[in-house]
């Protein structure tokens, strides 16, 4: 799959983005060791949630599709699960990887984790180091899936200090706890998104918090709840660039899970100039939520700041664009994790964006951008979805055609982001084979 994208800025309108899929990924886990049925709305129907949704059903519990966006989840309560007689493939998803070891590390059973080729060359130990240390049995490939859990249900909890901030390895930590005898502590470096603290809380769990450190009692039941799953920030953020970029555009972006750990990217896009505001703020369950309206804006370039990185990881592809866009340089310092994700981050957009003609130097942990604008070309997304993404909206302002090539990963997070783009008068096409 490729996208081909002809110069051609969005123009204004309404839109609605898929499902969160932080928040998807833990509806079906947490539902499905709950007591009761849950209902789940705003699902994510991508690849990388519906691997997790066969992960749960391949462990006994019964999930019934109403809609593409809609579930009932039959949990089996927090002992209820049982052993799956296939290894569990979780496709392109570290989420469900990460999060999905610590569910299994308290079980009385024996399991296998696996995923694809990006999937199984990403780094485990910062959860099997944790894990490990309250009794939970892994085995792996040097560190890397596949990962070979002997399920141990006398888990002890433990206090851990997070070396690097990370939210999935925090819940990782914290669900194990579940199972653990006493009290399971994890301290952060830095904040981190908090869906699976929220989302236990939703459910009758007893989960503290006191400045960066989370703490739970192992034992606590979970009681089935209705979760209405906000519109998706990381996907909302390309069409928020896009509209940036464009001469003259304004775009609602309705029901955006506005999470403060998650809103670091609107942080950084405002202090460089964009007009952003959130409108109609409100709560689903646990979760803020409002409507983005985002206008064309001259962004500057700057020196972004290194504290926002966790609340903002997942975005900094785009931010990346915006800074080649922009006016002056910018500089981003302190993203070391997104050498770690499905691509190299760093290096995927540092090449796509010089192959678009943009002045990018790669650092170990980041890179200068110098603003410009884009020059029509072909470029790699290296089977990173975000990449991908990013890319093509560049290609929205380039000076001509952009070939953007590998991008069927888009399916595991931003199903119909082309039409979407298309929508709002973007030219963009999606075509089979290698380019245009």
């Amino acid at each position: 799959m490729h996208f081909l994208v002809n110069p051609g800025a969005v123009t204004s309108g309404i839109v609605t983005v898929p499902g969160d899929k932080s928040v998807s990924h833990r509806a079906l886990m947490l539902g499905s060791i709950a007591d009761g049925q849950t209902r789940v709305s705003g699902f994510l129907d991508g690849e990388d949630c519906l691997a997790t949704l066969a992960a749960m059903r391949s462990m006994g519990v019964g999930i019934e599709r109403i809609s593409d966006s809609e579930l009932s989840i039959n949990g089996v309560g927090r002992t209820g699960l049982s052993a799956p007689d296939v290894e569990l493939d979780l496709g392109n998803s570290g989420t469900a990887m990460r999060l999905m070891a610590g569910l299994l590390a308290g079980q009385p059973f024996s399991s296998t984790l696996t995923g694809d080729h990006s999937l199984t060359g990403r780094p485990m130990r910062r959860i099997i180091k944790p894990l490990s240390a309250m009794g939970a049995r892994i085995n792996s490939r040097d560190g890397m899936p596949p990962l070979v859990i002997d399920g141990n249900p006398s888990l002890t909890g433990i206090d851990y200090a997070l070396p690097i901030a990370s939210a999935q390895v925090k819940s990782s930590i914290l669900i194990a706890g579940l199972y653990a005898d006493g009290v399971t502590t994890v301290t952060e470096p830095d904040v981190t998104r908090d869906h699976t603290e929220r989302m236990l809380r939703s459910m009758g769990v007893d989960v503290k918090t006191d400045g960066n450190r989370i703490s739970l009692e192992g034992g606590q039941e979970l009681a089935a709840a209705n979760i209405d799953v906000p519109a998706d920030l990381s996907s909302a953020t390309f069409v928020i660039l896009a509209a940036l970029l464009a001469d003259n555009a304004e775009v609602v972006l309705e029901k955006v899970g506005v999470n403060p750990t998650r809103t670091g990217v609107l942080d950084i896009l405002s202090s460089m100039g964009a007009d952003i505001a959130l409108e109609n703020e409100r709560s689903l369950a646990e979760e803020p939520v409002a409507d983005i309206r985002v206008k064309s804006s001259e962004l500057q370039g700057e020196k972004v700041d290194p504290a926002l990185v966790s609340l903002a990881i997942d975005e900094f592809p785009a931010l990346f664009v915006a800074a080649a866009a922009a006016r002056g340089t910018t500089i981003f310092t302190g993203l070391e994790e997104l050498r770690v994700k499905e691509s190299d981050r760093i290096a995927s957009m540092a090449a796509g964006l010089k192959a678009l003609g943009a002045d990018v130097t790669e650092t170990d942990d980041g890179a200068i951008v110098k603003g410009g604008g884009f020059k029509s070309g072909t470029v790699e997304s290296f089977g990173d979805h975000r990449v991908a993404m990013s890319l093509a909206v560049a290609g929205t302002v380039a000076e001509g055609a952009v070939t953007v090539l590998d991008t069927q990963p888009v399916e595991t997070s931003f199903p119909g982001f082309a039409s979407i783009l298309g929508s709002l008068g973007a030219d963009i096409a999606a075509g089979e084979g290698a380019g245009a």
